[in-house]
C-alpha cells in the first residue's frame, strides 16, 4: 500500500524531472551572425544578444527569447510585383506643386536597430514606415515643381525624402533606423502627356544652348576686345617712354650747348652754323671764305673720313 510520503516524494520528483525537461526544452537558443535577439523577462527586454552562438536562459514561463534579422531591408513604395513584373500603385501618383500629376516610386533601406520598441511599441511597425515614407514623399513632390522632379532636381528631392522620413520615425519611436532612399522611376501618368513634356524639355535644352553659345562668342568678342585695348595701352605707354626719353635726351643735349655756348659763344655759334649747312644740305662741299672773299685753306676732315670707309679701309686716330 502506498503511504503518503511515497505520493509526495514521486509526485516532487515528477516536478523536478518536468522543471528539467522544460529547462532542456527552452533554456538554450543560438543567434547566428545576421540574427539579434531580445532576451524577455516576465514580459520586459532585459538584454539585447547581438553575440553569435549558443546562449542560455531561464525556462519559458519565466524568459523568452525573441530572434530578428540584423540583415538590411528594402521597402518598395508606389509600385508592386505582379505575375506580368513590376507596376505603379495608388501611392505612385502624386500632385507636384505646380498642379501637375505624375508618377514616382521609392525605394526605403531600412534596418531594425532596437529589438524592444520594435516589439513592444506597434503592433505593424513596417506598415509605419511605409506610410511615413509614402507621406514624405508626398510632401516633397507636393512642394517642388515638375520640371525639378523630372530633370536635375532628383539628388536634392532624395535628400529631403530622407530627412523628413528620418525624423518621423524618431519621432514613432518603431525601432526602425532609414539606412537610405532612392528614387527610382519618376514618369509622366500617360503618353500624351510625357510626349509634350520631352517637348517642352527639348525646347529648352535648345534655348540654353543658343544662350550658351551666345554667352561663349560674347565672351570671345570681349576677350579679343580687351587684348587689343591692352596692346593699344602697351603701345602707347612705349611711345610715351620713348618720347620722354628723347626730350631728356634733347634736354641733357641742350644743357651740354648752352654751358660751351657761354664758354666760347663765337666758336659755338659757327658750329651750329655748320652742322645746319651739313644737316640742310648733305654732301655738300663747305667753302669758308675770309673778309675778302677768298677761299681759306683748311684740313677736309669730313672728306678724309669718308675715303677710307667707301674704300674699306680703316683709319687710325693719332
Amino acid at each position: 500500500m502506498v503511504t503518503v510520503k511515497q505520493l509526495v516524494i514521486g509526485f516532487v520528483s515528477l516536478f523536478a524531472i518536468g522543471i528539467l525537461a522544460l529547462f532542456l526544452a527552452t533554456g538554450w537558443y543560438t543567434v547566428d551572425e545576421t540574427e539579434q535577439a531580445a532576451l524577455i523577462t516576465f514580459g520586459k527586454v532585459d538584454e539585447t544578444i547581438t553575440e553569435p552562438g549558443l546562449h542560455f536562459k531561464l525556462p519559458w514561463p519565466i524568459q523568452n527569447v525573441r530572434v530578428l534579422p540584423r540583415e538590411t531591408f528594402a521597402l518598395r513604395v508606389g509600385y508592386q510585383e505582379t505575375d506580368s513584373g513590376l507596376s505603379y500603385s495608388d501611392e505612385a501618383k502624386m500632385i507636384t506643386g505646380d498642379e501637375n500629376i505624375l508618377l514616382a516610386d521609392l525605394i526605403v533601406q531600412w534596418r531594425i536597430t532596437n529589438p524592444e520598441q520594435y516589439l513592444f511599441n506597434s503592433n505593424d511597425p513596417e506598415g509605419i514606415l511605409f506610410n511615413a515614407s509614402s507621406a514624405s514623399l508626398r510632401g516633397v513632390i507636393g512642394s517642388s515643381l515638375i520640371d525639378e522632379v523630372l530633370t536635375d532636381q532628383r539628388p536634392e528631392i532624395e535628400a529631403r525624402v530622407r530627412e523628413y522620413l528620418i525624423e518621423l520615425i524618431e519621432a514613432y519611436e518603431i525601432g526602425i533606423t532609414v539606412m537610405d532612399v532612392k528614387l527610382q522611376d519618376v514618369e509622366l501618368p500617360n503618353e500624351e502627356v510625357r510626349q509634350a513634356f520631352m517637348e517642352v524639355t527639348d525646347a529648352r535644352e535648345e534655348r540654353l544652348t543658343k544662350i550658351n553659345e551666345a554667352e561663349k562668342y560674347r565672351n570671345q568678342l570681349i576677350n579679343e576686345a580687351e587684348g587689343e585695348q591692352d596692346a593699344v595701352i602697351s603701345r602707347a605707354e612705349g611711345t610715351s617712354i620713348e618720347r620722354v626719353e628723347r626730350a631728356r635726351g634733347d634736354i641733357a643735349r641742350f644743357n651740354a650747348l648752352y654751358n660751351e655756348y657761354r664758354q666760347n659763344p663765337d666758336i659755338t655759334r659757327q658750329r651750329l652754323i655748320l652742322e645746319t649747312l651739313e644737316t640742310v644740305l648733305p654732301g655738300t662741299d663747305i667753302y669758308i671764305l675770309d673778309s675778302n672773299n677768298d677761299t681759306v685753306n683748311y684740313l677736309p676732315i669730313r672728306p678724309i673720313e669718308r675715303r677710307p670707309e667707301a674704300e674699306g679701309g680703316v683709319t687710325n686716330e693719332r
